[in-house]
């Protein structure tokens, strides 16, 4: 198709300017009028000898300079190379031709189309050649685009130094009601780099954890104002708490490692890394009925919690459909300031496009 398409262009380039070139025409002096005289006798000449027929000059064929460049006419001189095949016209030049796999880039001034052979179908795009610097590079390069951007929600929980979901004796008041504790992740922006290929990359971006711990007993928790650690804060309404909860807000960036498997109707992903955390804000909020009314309490405070943590994350989905889970490395509250205890997350991924 190809060549094809730079025959027909070059045809086009040598023939048409010949079409369009007006005929010459040359102003004629004027003749005065002579008076004719006889003409001198003029002397008999022999006949020339006869001579053989020559055979008529073979038409002139362009010429091959290199192998790969072909001068038409001594006008139009086309030069390919393994990737690329340019036309130019005297000293412009005036279309290239750049070839990649399924993808064709002609460029043709400052106009530009690009032809994509599929298995069923050919695309064809038409494009301003000042708005692609590289237009044969970006057009059959794809972009690695990771999953990160996006929506997630799932359920939180802790464990203790030994990975027990069990709390030791003095820790009870810290059981959670997992089925109420949610864990919601608005992830705003992602950064995908591609190692070489855009199956494998680096992940990175930026996101908000909003964290729901919902308490599974009739209390809350507070610092003691002797030694400032976290205990037990029982309210004198207890037995009518219908709700006790810790909010923490967070913002969280990772660096995963995502590996792409491409299939028919889409790419599976599979992904892993590291994923930091910085604390924005943090309250507990206890709603109870006393007497038939409905009241609640809302504290403010750091609660000793650990301010920057870090941990890991793994990743796996299909398409902008996914599960995620995380695992902090990093006590949930300071050491020594309160139960050792070490969160983790799991739940379900919806990526942006």
């Amino acid at each position: 198709m190809k060549r094809i398409l730079i025959l027909m262009l070059v045809s086009a380039m040598v023939v048409a300017p010949s079409l369009a070139q007006e005929p010459e025409t040359t102003d004629i002096p004027d003749v005065e009028e002579v008076t004719a005289t006889p003409a001198e006798p003029v002397e008999p000449v022999e006949p020339a000898e006869a001579t053989e027929p020559t055979e008529p000059a073979e038409p002139a064929r362009p010429k091959s300079l290199d192998g790969d460049t072909v001068n038409v006419m001594n006008r139009v001189e086309v030069i390919e190379t393994s990737d690329q095949t340019r036309v130019t016209l005297g000293k412009n030049e005036v279309v290239i031709v750049e070839e990649n796999g399924d993808t064709v880039v002609v460029a043709l001034g400052s106009k530009g189309i690009s032809i994509v052979e599929g298995d069923d179908s050919v695309q064809i795009n038409i494009f301003e050649m000042d708005e692609r610097e590289e237009p044969c590079e970006t057009n059959h390069k794809k972009r690695f685009q990771g999953h990160w951007a996006g929506l997630e929600v799932g359920l939180n929980n802790y464990v203790t130094p030994d990975l027990s979901l069990v709390l030791p004796p003095g820790q009870e008041f810290m059981d959670l009601n997992t089925g109420k504790s949610w864990d919601w992740n608005l992830n705003i922006a992602d950064f995908g780099v591609g190692l070489g290929s855009d199956y494998v990359g680096l992940v990175s971006g930026l996101g908000f954890e909003f964290i729901n711990y919902n308490f599974d007993g009739q209390s809350s928790i507070m610092k003691d104002p002797g030694t400032g650690e976290i205990v037990e804060y029982v309210p004198e309404f207890v037995g009518f708490i219908t709700k006790s909860k810790m909010n923490i807000a967070y913002m969280t960036a990772p660096l995963l490692l995502e590996f792409q498997i491409p299939t028919g109707a889409g790419r599976i992903y599979i992904s892993g890394g590291v994923i930091g955390s910085l604390k924005l804000w943090s309250n507990t909020k206890i709603k109870y009925t006393e007497s038939g009314d409905k009241s609640k309490e809302k504290n403010k405070s750091d609660f000793n919690l650990s301010p920057l943590r870090w941990g890991v994350t793994t990743r796996v989905g299909f398409k902008n459909v996914g599960l995620f889970a995380n695992y902090y490395m990093t006590s949930l509250f300071k050491p020594g300031m309160g139960p050792e205890l070490y969160p983790f997350a799991v739940g379900l991924a919806l990526s942006f496009d």
